[in-house]
């Protein structure tokens, strides 16, 4: 009896991924275990198992196909004997749903850009965006401004368009007061409602090159857009004095062993060290929302903001108040170089406590970075850099470095986040202090 293979779940929050790439074709005989394609995810590029044995009787879905919904066929799987051609109904089925979502697609996308640009040219009550001249010229030469295209910015309509049409071209339309048009004139301003305008309205397509979204860009714009929207944001800002920390950082490198399993610490290496450390201290802060109660967390997981060349993702390094900073340099170079690769698994980006994003090494001075659920915070870091401080009256050179912690202020309080900040600050300055 024929089987069908669905696209499956590979994360808790998948909806639908990328069929990037076939590792069987149509005949070949599957043993549960066998790798059966490569699927895309917002974050990775994962294996697919056969779970069941038989024969590939039909690929339904062809590699590299996007916005394949999860649990839809993807390929059927057949017995011995059985015809390897697809049953009838799914086959026709699939050339329907193919067909649907290529013209919803077209539609889509032409209807946004049609409206879009309807939008643009009236405002509230019909209102033409024109300018006063226009307005006074179409009333003079009695031309219907909603049938002109506007030539000017965001679809404006100007002087030299309204005197480049042609009586009759556009509707003639009664005279209307001098006062009507003069208040209709000075109104004139866009009223955009819902969604923003299609960017393309305002360029020509010779000017611009389409590079269309992938998987994780989508994901990032969806998450970005929930959490600035959904999650009430307050920022705290301190500054730390860093001269100590390179200091033991260089000592530690150059004592380290060579070669084979070298290790070479990094100052981010020590930020996740102090801010798992500074969590158990503030355990307020190690904590999640939820509409019905707030999750104290048990353990310090601390992503890692690691930055893509098609996006964004955030390893996580759990349980990090229990590791020494060599275990955490070494975990951390691991999951960035997988992370690039898109070979990481959802169990080591999705979830954790806490983040860091740092953009000390782009001579970032000082940045606010969003929220990133089921998080309730996100530190900021930025470049250590010299600056004059005063100590004991008398001013010194001292290397400072700006963090920005971004709280959840359904979660943290003000002074609570100031808390934490001021626990992270001892540690980071004194970093002997992590060993006690």
């Amino acid at each position: 009896m024929s089987t069908q293979i669905l696209m499956p779940a590979l994360s808790p929050t998948m909806e639908e991924g990328k069929l990037a790439k076939w590792l069987v074709k149509e005949g070949d005989e599957v043993h549960s275990g066998d790798i059966l394609a490569e699927i895309e995810t917002d974050k990775a590029t994962m294996e697919f198992e056969a779970v069941d044995e038989g024969r590939i009787g039909r690929i339904l879905v062809p590699e590299g196909t996007e916005g394949v919904k999860v649990n839809a066929p993807i390929a059927v799987l057949v017995g011995e004997g059985e015809d390897t051609s697809a049953p009838a109904d799914i086959s026709s089925a699939m050339a329907s749903i193919k067909q649907a979502v290529t013209q919803e697609t077209k539609e889509t996308k032409e209807t946004k850009v049609a409206k879009a640009h309807s939008t643009l040219l009236q405002g509230e009550g019909g209102r033409v965006f024109a300018s006063p001249l226009a307005h006074r010229i179409a009333q003079q030469k009695g031309l219907d401004l909603s049938a002109i295209v506007g030539s000017g910015p965001r679809g404006r309509i100007v002087k030299s368009d309204v005197e480049n049409t042609k009586s009759g071209t556009a509707k003639l339309t009664p005279k209307a007061p001098a006062g009507a048009l003069a208040q209709q004139a000075s109104t004139a301003a866009p009223v955009l409602i819902g969604a923003l305008p299609d960017a393309r309205l305002f360029f020509k397509p010779e000017d611009y090159t389409e590079i269309p979204h992938d998987l994780m860009r989508k994901a990032i714009a969806r998450r970005l857009v929930a959490s600035t929207s959904a999650i009430p944001h307050f920022y705290l800002t301190i500054d730390c004095r860093i001269d100590a920390l390179l200091s033991a950082r260089a000592r530690l490198n150059q004592r380290a062993p060579k070669g084979e399993g070298s290790i070479k610490l990094s100052v981010n290496d020590f930020l996740v060290k102090a801010a798992a450390l500074a969590l158990m201290q503030v355990p307020e802060c190690n904590a999640s929302w939820t509409d019905s109660a707030i999750l104290r967390h048990k353990h310090a997981d601390v992503g890692v903001a690691v930055a893509l060349d098609f996006g964004l993702v955030t390893p996580i390094v759990f349980a990090a108040e229990e590791k020494g900073l060599a275990a955490i340099s070494s975990e951390v170079k691991s999951l960035a170089e997988r992370a690039r690769a898109r070979k990481l698994k959802p169990a080591e980006y999705e979830g954790g406590t806490f983040a860091i994003s740092n953009l000390g090494m782009y001579g970032i001075k000082e940045f606010t970075a969003v929220i990133n659920p089921p998080h309730a915070a996100i530190l900021a870091v930025g470049a250590g850099e010299e600056r004059a401080v005063v100590v004991s009256g008398k001013p010194e050179a001292a290397t400072i470095m700006s963090v920005t912690m971004s709280c959840d202020h359904r979660v943290i309080d003000g002074a609570t986040g100031a808390r934490f900040l001021q626990v992270f600050k001892q540690f980071v300055e004194e970093p002997a202090a992590m060993l006690l």
